[in-house]
């Protein structure tokens, strides 16, 4: 994980199954509050050894308390303790959520009334995401629509174990994983029918393909980093609406925030890659404001900045 260049998805899973169980089952023997006592110290032990982990959340939030001024003042080693702990317990709301136990008026949604509006009128679309605290609140919305499904996209093989899981938790959840780890036409097609038929896909827009994915190179809080095109292409593809969605800590809870980006998005053949690179800086444009309003819910703890470039990545001017 320290070595400079390496792509995200060769640093492994830590999260597999069994620790899923277990974190589930301490919070319903225990209840939320010794659960967080339990918590703690499997946190610092992990932190403490872990200095690549520790340099990795230093950087973000270093380069996010530069470009925004969020944290109010410099970051401290102490800070990305705290960002790791905010993780570690967002993994129970998490599952929480997916099971229907997380109460969801502790959910407030901002921005919604676009995609609201486009799910009473049956039309289905893209959503761009990233990994920012805890998206499986969606269920939140579907229970005010009762027809949101939802099919997420993954880059890890560890998918069907996940949806096993989910199944297990809530058997009619509106919310699947599809591991793709290259997108090849036939899921091209499979995804391009459940669009049509009013169904949402969804796609983190911050992390570079395991396959052979186009990125491009744009500014995100004052650095360039190399962001992945798949989001925009899908909504061009598709001939629907590109919805942000961020999911942040609010309080005692969370707020969905909804973005309607782009009614269509329209990659002109002469001007393609131009039109990708606009895509891919609005985007990390609204990625850095959702963080700077809650700076430890971003979670990618791996190089970010120095991500092996593609042969064929395309650099924002």
């Amino acid at each position: 994980m320290s070595e400079r260049g390496a792509h995200w998805a060769e640093l492994g899973e830590n999260t597999f199954v069994a620790g899923i169980w277990l974190l589930y089952g301490i919070e319903r023997l225990l209840g939320r509050r010794l659960f967080r006592c339990c918590l703690y110290p499997v946190v610092l032990a992990y932190w403490l050894g872990r200095p690549d982990v520790r340099a990795q959340s230093r950087q973000y939030l270093d380069r996010l308390q530069a470009a925004t001024g969020a944290l109010g003042r410099p970051a401290r080693r102490r800070d990305t303790f705290f960002h790791l702990l905010t993780f570690a317990d967002t993994l129970l709301d998490k599952l929480l959520a997916v099971a229907g136990r997380y109460p969801l008026q502790r959910v407030r949604t901002l921005g919604a009334e676009p995609i609201l509006a486009a799910i009473r009128a049956g039309q289905g679309g893209v959503i761009v995401t990233a990994h920012v605290g805890c998206l499986e609140l969606c269920r939140a919305l579907a229970e005010r629509t009762e027809t949101l499904k939802l099919t997420v996209l993954v880059h890890t093989r560890h998918a069907e174990q996940f949806n096993r899981v989910l199944r297990r938790l809530n058997p009619d959840t509106a919310l699947t994983l599809l591991e793709v780890s290259e997108l090849g036409p036939a899921t091209a097609v499979m995804l391009a029918e459940r669009v049509e038929a009013g169904e949402y896909v969804v796609i983190a827009g911050d992390r570079v393909p395991v396959g052979s994915g186009q990125t491009v190179t744009v500014p995100f809080l004052g650095h360039d980093a190399a962001f992945p095109v798949g989001p925009y292409l899908l909504a061009s593809l598709f001939k629907c609406p590109l919805y942000l969605l961020g999911c942040l800590h609010d309080g005692e809870g969370y707020a969905l925030h909804f973005e309607l980006l782009a009614g269509r998005v329209v990659l002109p053949r002469q001007q393609r890659q131009q039109a990708l690179a606009a895509q891919a800086s609005c985007y990390a444009g609204r990625l850095g404001a959702l963080l700077a309003a809650s700076p430890y819910d971003w979670f990618n703890f791996f190089p970010f900045w120095e991500q092996k470039a593609l042969p064929h990545a395309v650099r924002s001017t």
